[in-house]
């Protein structure tokens, strides 16, 4: 796409996300709390549980979440299952997680996705995030830093989850495949679970980057402008992708990078790229919204995962696998089109940081 345009797309969508952010009002946004829960070991457990799937119907499932929140609808994790036509038990997964209020591809892309993916002889499964769509609560919620940091945990602890309960089923392998917030919490599991064959991080939000100076809204952008320190606070954490490793092995990490994209810019990408010993990366002429449009990118994403779907996993959730496993694991695909951040104080009641010129 036309640089000049994709970035176009991107700083309208910026300017329309910033009108939905909600004020801090002078509360408390629990940064300390925040710091230590990131540093310490609730954030992200090393054990994980199979989740306890229960289908409505052939195609929508259910589980408890493992970290429940004290909002009842968002304690129910919705998703769906498209299994292979025959033996599905038997054939490798992907599961595809939305990003932040990413509705278009969760309701219409994903179900083509997984149509590519069932002809591939995949299965495809889809997530809803914590705060999304079915689990967003019926009354209004406020955000900080806290509170941010613990849905990130949640979501990461109900990816695994799902991935205990596929590899539990029979399926040899599960992957990750991620866009923006999506990517990030793909990223996160990579540096957790070596249980993953691989994952595929598209435009992954890879820290707290404050771009205020883009929004053109004067009270919002002084508002970003105040929580500067806190950020560079936060991005000295695990939340900061760059300061966190993988363990699986860097073949089976796949990065992808639009080059035009304001939201995460691609020197954000390039840094990760760098930090996590330069797996394979791919730079396409795109903007974070003008990617949802990039021609072939399926078909050439299934490709780059055949090799690494049809291998056994490594049992051990904590530990690398060994050499005779390095094409090993299961991998959970997550796509997202909007991107996310977690800055509080400027959370609708649906997520509990909107704001992605904050993530890079």
């Amino acid at each position: 796409m036309i640089a000049p345009l994709a970035k176009l797309i991107d700083w309208t969508a910026t300017q329309v996300a910033a009108l939905r952010m909600q004020t801090i009002n002078g509360r408390s946004l629990r940064l300390e709390e925040a710091l230590q829960f990131l540093k310490g070991p609730d954030f992200i457990s090393p054990a994980s549980q199979p989740a306890q799937v229960e289908f409505d119907d052939p195609l929508h499932f259910r589980f408890p979440t493992p970290q429940p929140s004290e909002f009842a609808e968002n304690n129910v994790v919705h998703g769906r299952l498209y299994r292979c036509a025959e033996c599905w038990q038997e054939r490798p997964a992907i599961v595809l997680l939305h990003g932040g209020r990413d509705f278009i591809n969760h309701r219409f892309r994903f179900p083509l996705i997984a149509h590519h993916c069932n002809r591939a002889g995949f299965n495809a499964a889809t997530l809803e995030l914590p705060y999304h769509f079915q689990r967003r609560p019926h009354r209004p919620r406020e955000s900080d830093y806290l509170e941010s940091a613990k849905t990130h945990a949640q979501a990461v602890a109900e990816i695994r989850a799902l991935t205990g309960w596929l590899l539990g089923q029979g399926c040899p392998t599960v992957t990750l495949w991620g866009i923006s917030y999506g990517g990030r919490l793909a990223g996160l599991a990579a540096c957790r679970d070596a249980r993953l064959a691989s994952v595929v991080l598209t435009m992954p939000a890879v820290r707290m980057n404050l771009s205020a100076e883009q929004i053109i809204w004067r009270r919002i952008r002084e508002s970003l402008q105040r929580q500067r320190a806190a950020l560079e606070a936060l991005n000295l954490t695990p939340f900061n992708l760059t300061l966190a490793r993988p363990v699986i092995p860097k073949a089976n990490i796949l990065l992808i990078e639009a080059i035009h994209d304001l939201r995460v810019p691609k020197e954000a990408i390039e840094d990760l790229w760098q930090a996590w010993g330069q797996p394979d990366i791919w730079r396409l002429p795109h903007g974070h919204i003008s990617f949802l449009g990039a021609p072939g990118v399926t078909g050439r994403v299934l490709r780059w995962l055949s090799p690494r779907l049809n291998k056994p996993f490594s049992g051990d959730q904590m530990t690398p696998p060994n050499k005779s496993l390095q094409a090993t694991g299961a991998t959970l695909s997550v796509l997202d089109g909007v991107g996310d951040s977690l800055l509080p104080g400027f959370v609708t009641a649906s997520f509990p940081a909107p704001v992605p010129e904050l993530w890079r």
